[in-house]
């Protein structure tokens, strides 16, 4: 098995070649020197098992390897992102009043202390909605409360969608700063 690249390159002259220069490339991309190391072990693992594999020789070996590191990087990266749930479900952008919810919309009858926590949610978001920008809270009302997807959203007021999802987000982050007492004390209730 001299010749697997069909350039009379050995595997281990390949991987001393490359290795050092392909650790840098990595490790300039990815937060931790662990994360590097593995990705650089992922990367020359399935440079062997491609060699191994395949009766095709790599053409171009160095581009090859640059461009399995790249997407290994940005396959680790979405893995990681997957990986890291947040303490709770208010912490998504997506759906803000998803822990409000249960209090808010709840077909159970409710008990009084139920109807009050509703009554105090309501009160307050409302509160935190007027101090919106106009723009920015019909954005949210729209979208989150009203359930519209952002392309029915901007067709009917002709805003871009880009531009609906940058209100949205900025009410976001002043409603959740807003209510975040109020959150932490319905957790605890």
């Amino acid at each position: 098995m001299n010749n697997l690249t069909g350039k009379g390159n050995s595997l281990e002259e390949l991987i001393v070649e490359h290795q050092p220069r392909l650790k840098a490339f990595i490790r300039k991309r990815v937060s931790s020197k662990e994360d590097a190391e593995d990705i650089l072990q992922d990367v020359l693992y399935q440079l062997v098992k491609t060699i191994e594999s395949t009766f095709n020789p790599i053409e171009q070996v160095t581009a090859w390897l640059y461009r399995v590191a790249r997407n290994t990087i940005i396959n680790k990266g979405k893995k990681m992102q997957e990986e890291e749930l947040p303490d709770s479900s208010y912490d998504k952008e997506d759906n803000v009043l998803s822990e409000f919810s249960e209090v808010l919309f709840s077909d159970a009858p409710p008990t009084p202390e139920v109807e009050y926590m509703r009554s105090l949610v309501w009160q307050e978001l409302e509160t935190a909605l007027a101090e919106l920008p106009p723009e920015q809270r019909e954005a949210f009302e729209l979208l989150e409360m009203e359930g519209l997807s952002a392309k029915e959203v901007a067709s009917a007021t002709g805003i871009s969608v880009n531009t609906l999802l940058s209100r949205k987000h900025y009410a976001v982050i002043h409603l959740r700063e807003r209510l975040k007492g109020l959150y932490s004390d319905l957790l605890n209730y």
